[in-house]
């Protein structure tokens, strides 16, 4: 039986009653964050960003088949009021934020990318620090019922896999994406993660199954 997170949270998904006008604003700030990204021509900037965007939703996705094949709970639901629920953990609001997430992080990495803070590897350095943020926000969240957490696994007392899978794996692959030399793996890497999304997006949608 599902949770009460869980149930509300899926009630709420693609019902488009709860539409709201910021929205619009919201879609332009993204186009536009990006637009300043192409006018530089920072293309490695604009796929590292791309990655960390696929990435969050091969996330979400599991989410969703996480509580269809449970049937109790997903590993983190978004139960609150929101203008879209696109799937039971990632409404419009988030969606937007990831798609610019990773180009912030980026600007924040030294232009050596072997230099060391404290020692560590800077991409390292910079993506546990981030990764430590994500989770303190998270927590921040999940104490208004915003975000909610179901599972002993996933929860304020085992933040283990939310830093791990939630956030840390995105910086390590994003920035090798965007480290890496060759344009060509740059593009085979986000095509490749962009492909499994779409596929899986158009399997498990029609489904009922996200």
């Amino acid at each position: 039986m599902p949770t009460p997170f869980a149930a509300k949270a899926w009630s709420l998904v693609r019902d488009t009653s709860h539409f709201q006008w910021y929205v619009i604003p919201l879609l332009f700030v993204v186009v536009y964050v990006y637009a300043c990204e192409v006018e530089r021509r920072n293309w490695s900037a604009i796929l590292g960003a791309l990655t960390f965007f696929g990435l969050d939703w091969i996330n979400e996705i599991a989410n969703g088949l996480l509580f269809h094949f449970t049937q109790h709970a997903p590993a983190w639901a978004t139960p609150g009021g929101s203008a879209y629920v696109i799937l039971i953990g990632l409404n419009i609001e988030i969606m937007f934020m990831f798609a610019f997430f990773g180009i912030v992080w980026i600007k924040q990495l030294p232009s050596d990318k072997h230099a060391r803070i404290l020692g560590i590897p800077n991409r390292l350095f910079v993506g546990l620090v981030a990764s430590f943020l994500c989770v303190f926000v998270e927590y921040l969240l999940n104490s208004i019922d915003a975000l909610t957490w179901d599972w002993p696994w996933w929860n304020r007392q085992a933040p283990w896999l939310i830093f791990l899978l939630g956030y840390f794996y995105w910086f390590l692959v994003g920035f090798w994406v965007y480290d890496t030399p060759r344009m060509s793996t740059k593009l085979a890497a986000v095509a490749a993660i962009w492909a499994v999304v779409i596929a899986s997006l158009a399997i498990f949608i029609p489904l009922g199954w996200i």
